[in-house]
């Protein structure tokens, strides 16, 4: 009896959670989409400066409108907890309170949401190359976690409702009902979030109500490249799954550490939106001039629809195109844009993925959908999320086993060159402080 109680109160808080935070993500998301919309249909002058005014915009927010200390709790002081973040956060990383807050949800800081909401139009909404996917776990687990904080009686919702809404803004805007829950149960059980049975009521419960949000809102926020046509041998499904499945792991890890690396920089923030922005404007000129103006502008789709359109473009421009994506999602997140990075890393694989397209000879959509699925395996460390949305997406048998292979293999490079790079760092730390130490 007290397991099940404990479930049902957890189906309770993820229900209102989900039906809170899908509503909003759903909103929000579309709002984005309408307002990047209107941004490239633009000039190809002001797709490349446009969101570099909305990573300004996104900075003036979060450090000219927030605040840095303890959050205050005279009454008096009420609005300053509005905008008050911890000292020595960034400010723009979504990812932190998502992640330091799993399983305490009871201390997420919600109150910063809407500062955050103005940050993420600015960035997205703008054109940053950014995704959507955090914001939309973000937001959901904040108004999960305000519909908690209401009293004695509902702080024994509050934890449900916010993993429920967090489960339920991913599933709303990917439409498919269990990445949501596999998004945020996996990213909080690797940084020491229980997997307990609290926690997967209200992740199911929150992803299918999203699903059916989607569903019956019809709403279109997101879509997913789904192979259409399988490999022709499984001798090729495998060559493809390990070619593939390792330059995806690679260059998306590689992306992974060095925006770890870009986010733990203690330079001030209009030098970081300096450096960010000019890297970001400069990237976005090749860009243009090596495929397309609107290949620089957002999270990555008008790269992917680039490439389907130009299915003859050799294979070494589109590599050059994804490393240029992954240069901007980079130098984005270092100048202090706020978004995620799922929806990047997705595209990012993808493009690495069609580089094995016509030398395999395996269709450009099963390569584009087996190297986004390694994007996330390899770069975002999800390989469960990746394996989840390779069996939702759908497809040929041959070719769904062929990603689910590339998955793992992505999964094991990722790892590979994490272990790799922390090493040469330690290697380089250790021989920069011998010759400082050398008389």
């Amino acid at each position: 009896m007290p397991r099940l109680s404990i479930v049902c109160t957890s189906a309770l808080g993820a229900l209102l959670g989900a039906l809170a935070g899908g509503s909003l993500v759903i909103g929000v998301t579309s709002g984005l989409k309408r307002v990047l919309g209107v941004v490239t249909g633009q000039p190809a002058w002001a797709l490349i400066v446009v969101p570099l005014v909305g990573l300004a915009l996104s900075v003036l927010v979060l450090y000219g409108l927030g605040l840095s200390g303890a959050e205050p709790s005279r009454p008096r002081c009420w609005a300053r907890a509005w905008r008050t973040f911890r000292p020595g956060v960034d400010r723009a990383d979504l990812t932190a309170d998502v992640v330091d807050f799993a399983g305490e949800e009871e201390r997420f800081p919600w109150r910063l949401a809407p500062i955050h909401a103005l940050a993420i139009v600015a960035t997205v909404g703008l054109g940053g190359p950014l995704g959507t996917e955090k914001p939309a776990a973000y937001l959901g687990e904040a108004v999960g976690a305000a519909i908690g904080d209401r009293g004695r009686w509902w702080r024994r919702l509050l934890r449900p409702a916010a993993v429920g809404g967090g489960a339920a803004g991913v599933s709303a805007l990917m439409g498919l009902p269990l990445v949501g829950p596999a998004y945020v149960l996996e990213l909080g059980h690797n940084h020491g979030a229980p997997l307990s049975a609290e926690r997967l009521t209200a992740g199911l419960v929150g992803g299918v109500v999203g699903w059916l949000m989607n569903v019956l809102l019809r709403v279109d926020l997101f879509r997913l490249v789904v192979p259409k046509e399988p490999p022709h041998s499984f001798s090729q499904a495998a060559m493809a799954a390990v070619l593939i499945g390792s330059l995806a792991g690679v260059v998306t890890a590689v992306t992974k550490e060095a925006i770890h690396r870009a986010k733990k920089s203690q330079a001030k923030p209009i030098v970081r939106l300096a450096l960010g922005g000019l890297v970001l404007g400069t990237d976005a000129v090749i860009l243009a001039f090596l495929a397309a103006p609107s290949a620089a502008v957002g999270a990555g789709g008008g790269a992917i629809d680039w490439v389907e359109n130009n299915p003859h473009v050799a294979a070494m421009t589109v590599l050059g195109v994804a490393l240029l994506r992954a240069v901007a999602t980079t130098s984005a997140v270092a100048a202090g844009g706020c978004g995620g990075l799922f929806v990047p890393f997705l595209a990012v694989g993808d493009l690495t993925g069609r580089v094995f397209a016509p030398g395999l000879g395996v269709p450009g959509d099963l390569a584009g959908a087996a190297g986004a699925a390694s994007g996330i395996a390899g770069g975002y460390g999800l390989p469960f999320t990746a394996v989840v949305v390779v069996l939702s997406q759908g497809g040929p048998h041959l070719a769904t086993l062929t990603c689910l292979a590339a998955v793992a293999v992505a999964a094991f490079a990722g790892s590979g060159v994490a272990i790799a790079l922390e090493r040469l760092l330690v290697a380089g730390q250790a021989f920069v402080q011998k010759r400082v130490q050398q008389p």
